[in-house]
C-alpha cells in the first residue's frame, strides 16, 4: 500500500525546532520538537531533516514540507535574510533542505506562516483579508489577502514593526534604539521587552509583560498607568494597519496576544486614529496559539498541491 498524502509544517525558531503532522482537513497527527542546534547551521538542516522522516515514517507517509523562519529569503540574491536566528543569513537554506530531504520544500516568514494558519481555519478562517500581527519579542506581521499570503519584490509585507511609531507624543521623540539601525520604531514601544522597559522606567519596577498585564488587572495603579501608555500606541499602530490596508480581522499573536484586556480596551481606542467613521475590523486571539507557526507552514502547500 502507498503512503498516504500528508502535510508536515516546520516552525524553526531560537530555542526549537517543532514539526506537526497535518492531514488533507488540517487535524494535526502527530507532533515532535528538539532543541535548536545553536549557531550550527549544518546541525539545524540535520534537525529539520530527522524530524520530516520521523514524521513520515511513524505515519507511514509521504509528506509535502512547508518551514518557518524568523527571517526571509531575499528576492535578490536567494540567500537568508532579516534573521533572528543569524547563522541562517546568507544561505540557501530552502534548496539545502531540499537537498537533505529530496523534494522542494517551501520556506516563509514566521510570522507570515501564522497568519496563514489564522486566516486558513482559525481566527480570521474566511475572512477576505487577514492581518496576523505578532507582538513578542520582537514585532512582526503578515498579510493574508483571500486565502494567499501577500508577498512583494522586496520579501517584506506585513513588517510593520519597522515602520516608525505614528503620532508620537514629545516624550516618545526620538524612540529607543532599534536593533536595525534606526529609532522610534514600532517594535521599540510594542514587543515584549518594551513594555518592560517602559515600566521600568516609570515605575521603578522590573517586571515582565505578563507580570504587568496580571498586576494592572489585580488594581496596581503604576502597572495600569503602564498598560494604558501601550495600549494607546498598540492602537495608534494597528490604526495605521487598517488605513492601509483595511484588514476585516486582526489576529494578535506573540506573548503578548495573551493579554485579554487587549481586544477589550484596543478597538475603544483605535477608531480615534482610523480614517473612518467607524472600524468594522475585528481583533481577535488566535485559535490555535502556539500551533499556528507550524500549521501555517503546512498550509504553505495548497489540498491540490505537491512538491
Amino acid at each position: 500500500m502507498s503512503p498516504r498524502k500528508i502535510r508536515i509544517g516546520v516552525d524553526l525558531g531560537g530555542t526549537k525546532v517543532e514539526a506537526a503532522a497535518l492531514d488533507q482537513a488540517g487535524r494535526i497527527l502527530s507532533r515532535r520538537r528538539v532543541p535548536t542546534p545553536a549557531g550550527d547551521y549544518g546541525a539545524i538542516v540535520t534537525a529539520v531533516r530527522e524530524l520530516v522522516l520521523g514524521l513520515e515514517a511513524e505515519l507511514n507517509a509521504a509528506a509535502s514540507v512547508g518551514v518557518g523562519i524568523p527571517g526571509a529569503i531575499s528576492p535578490m540574491s536567494g540567500l537568508i535574510k532579516n534573521a533572528n536566528s543569524t547563522c541562517l543569513i546568507g544561505h540557501a537554506l530552502d534548496r539545502d533542505l531540499g537537498d537533505a530531504l529530496d523534494r522542494t520544500v517551501r520556506l516563509a516568514n514566521d510570522a507570515d506562516c501564522f497568519a496563514l494558519s489564522e486566516a486558513t481555519d482559525g481566527a480570521g478562517g474566511g475572512a477576505a483579508i487577514v492581518f496576523g500581527a505578532i507582538l513578542g519579542t520582537g514585532v512582526g506581521g503578515g498579510v493574508v489577502a483571500h486565502g494567499r499570503l501577500l508577498a512583494g519584490p522586496n520579501a517584506i509585507a506585513g513588517e510593520w514593526g519597522h515602520s516608525p511609531l505614528p503620532w508620537p507624543r514629545d516624550a516618545e521623540r526620538p524612540g529607543a534604539l532599534c536593533y536595525c539601525g534606526k529609532r522610534g520604531c514600532i517594535e521599540t514601544f510594542l514587543s515584549g521587552p518594551a513594555l518592560a522597559r517602559d515600566h521600568r522606567e516609570a515605575a521603578g519596577k522590573t517586571l515582565g509583560a505578563p507580570d504587568i498585564a496580571a498586576r494592572a488587572d489585580s488594581g496596581d495603579g503604576a502597572a495600569d498607568a503602564t498598560m494604558r501608555r501601550y495600549e494607546d500606541r498598540l492602537a495608534r499602530a494597528l490604526a495605521t494597519v487598517i488605513n492601509l490596508i483595511d484588514p476585516h480581522v486582526i489576529v494578535l499573536g506573540g506573548g503578548l496576544g495573551q493579554i485579554t484586556r487587549l481586544y477589550r480596551t484596543i478597538p475603544l481606542l483605535w477608531g480615534g486614529y482610523v480614517f473612518s467613521d467607524e472600524v468594522a475590523t475585528r481583533l481577535a486571539p488566535p485559535r490555535h496559539g502556539d500551533a499556528s507557526g507550524v500549521r501555517g507552514a503546512a498550509w504553505l502547500w495548497g489540498a491540490d498541491e505537491t512538491p
